[in-house]
């Protein structure tokens, strides 16, 4: 509905980027509107400099700068003809979807808990020789398994699934009884609360 006299900004143009409002709006129209490229170039700044104290930012200027000025070229619909300081992409590059992301790894995991880190330390376990490194590694991987498993709410989280899923990952490289692995048992969660108290 269209009111005369009236100017409400149900009735206005949308805006293009509503973070900077529709006073940085009307100065964008009316810089690409300017004669001279050199008044446009010095107005463009302006509105730059106006940007940058409407919307603060955490980010330093160094990495702000190129998201103002292509904020800017965005708000004039890319019609600004200014020499931007930095690389801007036209809109018809943007509207492009990105290409397939091939997965490198494409191995199925046999057991999702455990995640692709812990394949690959079992892998390296099945080729390490005996020795300090390996039994370290062992415990390393011995305890996240662990974590993994309370983490995922298994209720096999003990010694004894991480060490016959050791046994099994490993192509029974790693033979290791429960009681030699080395690593932090979680109390239940409602022992933890009783000691605070």
């Amino acid at each position: 509905m269209q009111l005369e006299g009236l100017d409400y900004n149900t009735q206005r143009e949308k805006l293009k980027l509503m973070a900077y409002g529709r006073d940085i709006q009307q100065m964008v129209e009316r810089c690409i509107e300017l004669p001279t490229k050199e008044q446009r170039q010095k107005c463009a700044e302006t509105i730059i400099s106006t940007m940058r104290r409407v919307v603060p930012s955490s980010q330093n200027q160094k990495e702000r700068m190129p998201v103002l000025w292509y904020h800017l070229a965005l708000m004039s619909d890319f019609k600004l003809d200014i020499d931007y300081p930095v690389e801007i992409e036209h809109e018809d590059k943007m509207a492009q979807k990105p290409g397939h992301i091939d997965y490198t790894n494409k191995r199925r995991m046999p057991i999702r808990h455990y995640g692709r880190l812990l394949f690959e330390m079992f892998e390296k376990l099945k080729e390490m020789p005996e020795g300090e490194e390996r039994t370290a590694l062992v415990n390393i991987t011995a305890g996240q398994m662990y974590r993994s498993l309370v983490m995922w709410g298994m209720a096999t989280a003990d010694k004894e699934k991480v060490a016959s899923d050791l046994a099994r990952f490993t192509d029974g490289v790693i033979q290791i009884s429960p009681d030699e692995l080395k690593f932090e048992t979680a109390a239940p969660v409602a022992n933890r609360r009783k000691k605070k108290k």
